[in-house]
This record gives C-alpha cells, structure tokens and sequence, in this order.
C-alpha cells in the first residue's frame, strides 16, 4: 500500500526507470491518466512505449519509481495476473480471438466469470450474460456477425472483436498498442470512434504511429522520446512542439 503517493489519478508513474543491458529504456518517466480518460501516447521507435505498458501491467519491474494503481496499489508489487485481476486490460498490436469459435462465443469465454472454458461453453446463456453480449455485440459493430466464425472476420473486425473481449472483463483501464495497424481507413475511423465510445466507462490509453488516427481520437496526447514525456496536450499542442517535430514528426 502507498500513502505518500495519495493522488486521485487511476494510474500514476512518477520517477519510473528501466534498464536493459545499460540502455535505459525508461528514464525517469512520470505521468498520470484519470479514471475513464482517452489517451493517446506516441514517439519514434525505442520510445519507451511498449516497456512503459510492460511495467503497467507487471510483465516488467521497474529498477526505480513508483507505479500507483488507484491511489493504493503499488503495481511493481503485481505480476500480469495480479494487474487483470485490479482491471488493467491489454490488446496486443495482433488480434487474438478464438478463430473456431463464434464471434458470439468469444465473447461468451471472455465474460468476467470463474468458470472453465469448458463450462462456459456447455453451460445455457443466462439473460443476464445474453444481455451483456447484445451490448457489446452492438458497440463492437458487429452484431451482424454474431454467429459467424472469428477466422472470417476481417483485419480490423477481429480487432474489434478482440477489444469487445477485453470489455467482456469489465477493465477499468485498457492498454491497446496500435489498434489501427493493417486497417482500412474505413475501419481507422470506426476504431476511433468506438475507444471514444468506450472512454468514459473505461480510460483507454492507445499507442499509435497513425497520426491521422490519434488525430481522430480528439484526446490529450503524450509523447515519448528515450524513456521521458518531451511534449503533452491536444495533437495540434505536439504538433507544433519543436522537439517533436525534430525526433518524430520531422521524419
């Protein structure tokens, strides 16, 4: 537990480093998200980023810093489990869904439940889990395809259906590392509109290299160059920033 970090941020890193081999990945990191806030966080390659996420979600301890869940928790005393289990929710940049299955029983298996697979599958839907799916079905846009398999969804569908699993757990905050990667722009777009609808109820922090997507995300951006925050606030704010158009956008 941590007192003299009190702070009414959902998520709060102050001082956090990380060194592999010499080369300090995370150098002296501090930054905060509040709960149901829309963030987007972006930087050049070796940036941080990943590792940044790593350590949120106990893949990774920090060598220095605290990382303070909720004001009490104390994240570099957490693994992976430990952080699912306190609502931290991660996509990877590549879906994985269960392709044999249903989008309908993907959604089914990732519902927040204690029961096995196995059980999940051959047990009868309650109302109250139906319900839950129909919501997420319709947020996710894919409601149509409900009874199709995962494998013949699209690139950007089994994102979508992916994110709609992540929800199916109910996290207060999700970590999703470059959602818009492969898509169309068509699909771009309705991905940022649907972490938009998604904010609120849940903070959501996106990494991205899609400028035009973080763009459409409408949200307060931070950028990352060699482990630290060199810019914050709206895209047009980092834009015009110097340092970033000299390390990021100049390229």
């Amino acid at each position: 537990m941590i007192s003299h970090k009190s702070t009414n941020a959902l998520l709060y890193l102050d001082g956090v480093t990380k060194s592999f081999d010499g080369f300090k990945a995370i150098n002296s990191l501090s930054f905060m998200i509040n709960k149901g806030e829309l963030r987007a966080v972006i930087g050049p390659n070796g940036a941080g980023k990943t590792t940044m996420m790593d350590i949120v979600t106990g893949k990774t301890k920090p060598d220095m810093g605290d990382v303070v869940w909720d004001g009490t928790v104390n994240l570099t005393e957490c693994d992976e489990a430990d952080s699912a289990r306190l609502g931290i929710g991660r996509k990877f940049q590549k879906p994985t869904v269960f392709e044999t299955h249903t989008v309908e029983d993907n959604l089914l298996l990732a519902l927040k439940d204690e029961r096995s697979v196995l059980a999940t599958l051959l047990s009868s839907r309650s109302k109250a889990q139906l319900a839950r799916i129909d919501e997420l079905l319709v947020l996710i846009r894919l409601e149509e395809r409900r009874h199709e398999l995962a494998a013949d969804l699209s690139h950007g569908q089994k994102q979508w259906l992916e994110i709609g699993m992540l929800l199916a757990q109910d996290p207060q905050l999700l970590l999703v590392d470059e959602p818009a990667a492969g898509m169309t722009d068509e699909e771009t777009m309705r991905t940022a509109d649907l972490l938009k609808e998604i904010a609120g109820d849940h903070a959501v922090v996106v990494v991205e290299h899609d400028m035009a997507f973080v763009k459409a995300l409408d949200c307060r951006v931070t950028v990352l160059h060699q482990g630290a925050v060199i810019a914050e606030g709206s895209i047009e704010h980092v834009s015009a920033d110097p340092r970033v158009v000299e390390v990021y956008l100049g390229r």
